[in-house]
């Protein structure tokens, strides 16, 4: 394929609900058959591995000192995945035997961090199986502030694929302009844009960030209905009790540089969504406008941005 052109997948699938060992055999299944169609990237959506915290909207999670939500929380902790522990080991080695990128939504237990508080992040994998970012993500939105802590800006990362220049942001931090600035500032010219599910979340600022960055923009969700539920996570009875049928309806889509749709959003439908890309689409569309090149007034207004790994302690020695 032309250097100029970008096969991608996305992979709208559910969780196999903090289970991280049975969620990451769906997520290795869907990364050999992105590559069996030739695809060059693969992107899953937000806390995909092993799922999002929707127990804490159905079950008073802002309840002081409770039993349940400290038993689920736990279990989250220990389903969450510490990447110097090796555990995305099985998919970098995947990546490097098929030579495909990944972009994968985890729960991170960071052991910088002590290794008991857990992050929304995004791994970007590069085709020889290499982890060349960990964005974790900069602020949990609304309730996720019970279980998640927040990020710093060392993840604020961008990496070449063929002619593209391929960057990612979490969920609502896809609204945050500065942020978004700061890629777009690195050469970004394909954003990843990762969510736990829904084309509420999708619909608008897909096209909006593609129109403002004259980007590609990919936009990825998970599924996930009342069914999805393990009967085996604490307090399941109670999960379960308030929990609509549809609690993620994907919405995964991708939009051109000029704001239109390449895929709408798809709803309800579980597997690999598959498109190429054509970068001359983002050079074509930068004739008129470039927000951080011809476009910007860097005398007038500028950004700076602290991509320093956070950590409560460092060690002289």
């Amino acid at each position: 394929m032309k250097n100029n052109l970008l096969k991608v997948a996305l992979a709208q699938i559910s969780p196999v609900w903090l289970n991280k060992e049975k969620t990451l055999e769906k997520i290795e299944k869907s990364i050999v058959d992105a590559s069996k169609v030739s695809c060059e990237l693969i992107v899953f959506g937000e806390a995909l591995l092993p799922g999002y915290p929707f127990w804490i909207a159905l079950t008073n999670g802002a309840e002081w000192d409770s039993t349940t939500q400290k038993e689920i929380h736990a279990h989250y902790v220990r389903n969450s995945i510490t990447i110097e522990k090796g555990e995305l080991d099985s998919v970098c080695k995947l990546a490097k035997e098929n030579n495909i990128a990944i972009y994968l939504g985890i729960m991170e237990r960071a052991q910088n961090r002590g290794g008991h508080s857990i992050y929304a992040s995004l791994v970007y994998i590069n085709q020889d199986g290499k982890i060349k970012s960990v964005h974790r993500k900069l602020q949990p939105t609304f309730d996720e502030r019970l279980t998640w802590a927040p990020g710093d800006g060392n993840g604020l990362q961008v990496h070449p694929l063929k002619e593209f220049t391929v960057g990612g942001l979490n969920c609502w931090e896809n609204w945050m302009p500065l942020p978004r600035t700061a890629l777009y500032g690195l050469g970004e010219n394909l954003h990843i844009a990762v969510w736990p599910g829904s084309d509420h979340n999708t619909k608008d600022i897909t096209r909006f960030i593609a129109r403002e960055s004259r980007s590609f923009v990919i936009s990825v969700s998970s599924l996930m209905a009342k069914s999805d539920f393990p009967k085996d996570v604490p307090h399941y009875d109670e999960i379960v009790k308030e929990a609509p049928d549809v609690l993620a309806n994907g919405g995964s889509c991708i939009a051109s540089p000029d704001g239109e749709w390449l895929v709408e959003p798809v709803l309800h439908k579980e597997g690999l969504i598959i498109e190429t890309l054509d970068f001359n689409r983002v050079l074509e569309e930068r004739q008129n406008f470039d927000c951080v090149g011809h476009y910007s007034r860097p005398d007038v207004t500028k950004l700076h941005v602290n991509r320093e790994r956070q950590s409560t302690v460092s060690y002289d020695d």
